[in-house]
């Protein structure tokens, strides 16, 4: 109960108190319209609070940092009775989301209606919700709240950059020939054409050939001859680091109406917001062009998603990459050699790390003796914070023949990852 209501209703008891020990009649109207006021008040804010309808609507429950999240709210009014004022106040854990507000002289089954558009700056899952409804009477002695306890989360999947400047080394398969193998998979290889045979998907069709030879013709694909891709993240809390980071003072602004996606925010500078945005940008594009990718992990669980294609397989990843934090409990070194066990020469993997340790380049040495192909990219932690110098580890992936690519702070990640490091 608010101050200003305690102290009415020590004026009411005193105006009681005093009426009943006098008797005079002036103190007793004092009471009655006291009392009359009080409960007048009290009546009138009840039913401003009452009666009340708010809906939310999210357009969508996943959203990806650099683009915007829009909820849709929208308040009634169910009775005749206009209602004064109402707050509305949320309490949504999404960073820079500012739904709140306060509707003033809401009429009888009137609507209010408002949008908001919240640029997504943090990957993560968030809560949108619970919702708190309070309005008073013009006096301003009592005020009621009601509490929408009902909540949603959504998912903010880390950015992804073009990186077509990457490079891997050609897959093999055992014996060392390239896989070319027909398939009735859609890929981005095209053996042959022939003609269409009922049951043909029409997206087969080879239009071209179709009109010059007067009868349908389809394309014939075959496996890709490339190796399945492994995406193998360090998230051991030794090496990765961060800088303070404050979210531009423009993102902030409540009163900002998005009206399309907002400015380049750029990343978090942190190691492991570098790491994930290099995994998920490869993984979008390599399973644009429907390479099998897989992603292994270490968190304090084994973390894994088996190699495969298709749009299904890129949210997968991204749902993962989207909440993972740099709490693993083993060394890089450890989770290369525990998971480079049960992979193949059919097989590369993409070792992102900011560990500056040798150890890990060790591991990576004794997959490619097996077969294993491997890329490294390495985070240069002493970029984000007080850490190792990353020049050693590039000369030591440099001797082992083992393609590296290296990320700085404030590197845009497609330009880090278009261009080989070298040792200096």
């Amino acid at each position: 109960m608010r101050r200003t209501a305690w102290i009415a209703l020590l004026v009411w008891l005193i105006s009681l108190i005093a009426a009943l020990n006098t008797g005079r009649d002036l103190l007793y109207n004092t009471f009655y319209m006291i009392t009359i006021v009080l409960a007048g008040s009290w009546l009138w804010a009840w039913l401003n609070i009452n009666w009340i309808s708010l809906s939310r609507y999210t357009r969508a429950r996943r959203s990806q940092v650099g683009k915007l999240a829009e909820e849709h709210f929208e308040v009634s009014n169910r009775s005749r009775l206009p209602k004064l004022w109402l707050e509305i106040r949320d309490f949504s854990s999404l960073p820079g989301h500012h739904p709140s507000r306060v509707v003033s002289s809401l009429g009888g089954h009137r609507k209010h209606s408002w949008l908001v558009r919240t640029p997504c700056y943090r990957r993560g899952r968030y809560q949108l919700g619970p919702l708190l409804i309070r309005s008073g009477d013009p006096l301003g002695i009592f005020e009621l709240t009601r509490t929408l306890p009902q909540t949603t989360t959504i998912l903010v999947y880390p950015a992804t950059e073009a990186v077509n400047g990457f490079q891997l080394p050609a897959g093999r398969v055992p014996g060392g020939e390239a896989t070319r193998h027909r398939t009735h998979y859609l890929t981005a290889n095209v053996a042959t054409v022939r003609d269409y045979v009922p049951g043909d998907s029409f997206n087969r069709i080879h239009w071209r050939s179709t009109a010059r030879t007067g009868r349908l013709i389809v394309k014939e694909f075959e496996l890709d001859p490339t190796s399945d891709v492994w995406l193998v993240l360090d998230l051991n809390p030794t090496w990765h680091h961060a800088q303070p980071w404050q979210p531009p003072d423009y993102i902030e602004q409540p009163a900002i109406l998005w009206d399309q996606s907002p400015k380049e925010i750029g990343l978090i500078p942190a190691t492991i917001e570098y790491a994930v945005t290099a995994a998920a940008s490869l993984a979008r594009r390599y399973l644009a062009e429907r390479r099998a990718v897989g992603l292994i992990t270490y968190t304090t669980h084994r973390e894994i998603i088996q190699a495969d294609g298709g749009e299904r397989q890129l949210h997968k990843i991204l749902e993962t990459l989207a909440v993972l934090e740099p709490n693993g409990v083993l060394p890089f070194d450890r989770v290369l050699i525990a998971e480079g066990s049960y992979l193949n020469r059919a097989s590369t993997v993409i070792a992102i790390t900011p560990s500056a340790d040798s150890a890990w380049v060790a591991a990576l040495r004794e997959l490619g003796r097996r077969g294993v192909q491997s890329t490294a990219i390495l985070i240069a932690a002493d970029t984000f914070g007080p850490a190792p110098r990353y020049e050693k580890t590039v000369s030591e992936l440099w001797a082992s023949r083992i393609p590296t690519y290296v990320l700085r702070n404030g590197d845009a990640v497609g330009a880090g990852l278009a261009e080989y490091a070298r040792p200096q």
